[in-house]
């Protein structure tokens, strides 16, 4: 039996599930959500709780995972996902321009505009040094993120560069650190 596929899932209050065929449409305060669920998986409600059922063994494999992207869709539609990024280097920032457009400076010759996909929010700190990307969808708010921290990886001997909020980096010697 599946670890996380046994863990029940708390269904708050306003947090409704309807199964059409192989799909799970989610609504709750912040909005829909869809996952899908792999044949000979169920899901059923005992005493305001999501359990996660499969029928045999055949199912197992997709047993945790079913239960993962329904969990992600849940918490998603009542609290939401957020992810922080810092910008480490001297003259690097970020600016909102409009509602769905953030401007990096970056230490390259231009600007880079990163347009935002429908249902993510940026929200910028005046220092225009760190990000918190929000959304109801784990995959897409996770996806944004990595797609800013590629526009300047951090570098390994400066650590200049965009970065996950609380990220370790390993510090390389330079030159003359290699003796």
């Amino acid at each position: 039996m599946s670890r996380i596929g046994k863990k029940p899932i708390p269904l708050p209050k306003g947090v409704k599930y309807t199964v059409e065929g192989n799909t799970v449409l989610v609504e709750g305060p912040k909005g829909k959500m869809t996952a899908l669920i792999a044949p000979g998986i169920g899901l059923e409600t005992v005493d305001g709780v999501l359990h996660v059922t499969r029928v045999d063994d055949k199912a197992a494999a997709f047993h945790g995972l079913t239960r993962a992207l329904v969990y992600n869709a849940v918490t998603g539609v009542t609290t939401g996902w957020t992810k922080d990024l810092d910008i480490v280097g001297i003259g690097y920032r970020a600016e909102l321009k409009g509602t769905n457009t953030v401007v990096f400076t970056l230490g390259y010759s231009h600007p880079i505009e990163f347009p935002l996909p429908t249902g993510i929010s940026v929200t910028i700190d005046p220092k225009q040094t760190h990000l918190s990307i929000s959304g109801i969808d784990r995959q897409k708010v996770g996806q944004v993120a990595a797609d800013m921290r590629s526009l300047r990886k951090p570098d390994p001997y400066k650590n200049k560069g965009v970065r996950y909020t609380g990220e370790k980096l390993k510090k390389k010697a330079g030159k003359s650190g290699s003796k």
